[in-house]
Parts: structure tokens; sequence; C-alpha cells
């Protein structure tokens, strides 16, 4: 019994499953997060094709400049690319297709009230499995200046310092 569960646990490490929750990241957007405040986040499902599950979970995903918008009281992600799978047939998806995000109507209402101020944007933070669905972390966030660019920086390099001062000090 004791063996299972030590067994269970080390291939949830090796698989990079988080066992608390069941969440295993596919990908991140740092580049988001270095460039835009984030104000608010919203876990949201994506509508997919096949294939494009396959392409997801194998991590064949591009979306650097990623952005969604509302449309018609839905949200759609918009310069998300998914390549096509390499296994499949001639059947494959449209890569640059947008794709249709799944969240509540209070929650689309939200954001775009949001939205609707200048300056707001919601971008795609994050894409990860949640019990075995693509799940997508949308942002909505607010444009960084460069002077708040060149403050993220240093605070990351004074923090950075502070880490090593402490090791230092740890180890002898």
């Amino acid at each position: 019994m004791i063996f299972s569960s030590l067994a269970l646990i080390k291939s949830m490490i090796y698989n990079n499953m988080v066992m608390s929750d069941g969440k295993k990241v596919i990908s991140e957007n740092r580049k988001a997060r270095f460039d835009y405040f984030v104000e608010d986040s919203y876990e949201c499902g994506v509508q997919l094709e096949g294939t494009e599950v396959k392409s997801v979970k194998n991590g064949s995903i591009s979306y650097p400049d990623g952005f969604a918008e509302v449309v018609n009281g839905e949200v759609f992600l918009k310069n998300f690319h998914i390549s096509e799978y390499s296994f499949s047939s001639i059947f494959n998806h449209n890569p640059d297709r947008p794709k249709k995000l799944l969240l509540h109507k209070e929650e689309i209402k939200r954001i775009s009230r949001k939205v609707d101020e200048k300056g707001y944007t919601l971008i795609p933070l994050d894409v990860y499995l949640k019990d075995g669905r693509v799940k997508i972390t949308l942002g909505i966030c607010k444009g960084k200046k460069q002077y708040d660019k060149r403050e993220t920086i240093k605070n990351r390099d004074i923090n950075r310092e502070i880490q090593r001062e402490i090791s230092s000090k740890l180890r002898g």
C-alpha cells in the first residue's frame, strides 16, 4: 500500500503534475508579466478541435503577441498559434484560427466593462491542463511604461542579490 502511493507520487513529480489541484503547466507567458500589470485573471476553457488538443499536450503552441477580445458577448483568442499535429491525416486544423474561450456570462460582462476602459487589454498568461482539459489563464492587463519595466528589473536584481547573500550566509 505504501509502495504504491510512493510510486504514484514519484510518477506525478516525474510528469510535472502538481498533486494538490491536478494542474500541469504547458506554457507560461513570462513576457506578458514583464510588459503588463496584471489587474485581474480568469481561468477559462478553450474550444479546440481534436488535433489541436493533441498539439497543445505536445507543447506545440506559440503566443508571444496573443490577445483576446470580446465580440457579441463571446470572447475569442487571437494570434494564438497551435501547430498542426504531425501524426494526423490530411484532416488537420487551421493553426491560426481564432479560438473561442469558454467563460460564464457574468464573467464576460465584467471583462467587457473592464476592457472598455482606456488602456486595458486581455492577455493569455499561461496554458495548462487541469484534469485532462486545456485551460488558459486570461489576464486583464494594463501596459507598463519603460520606467516601470526598469524598476521591475531593478527589484528582480535586488531580490536575487538578497537570496545570494542569504544562501552564502547559510553555507558558511
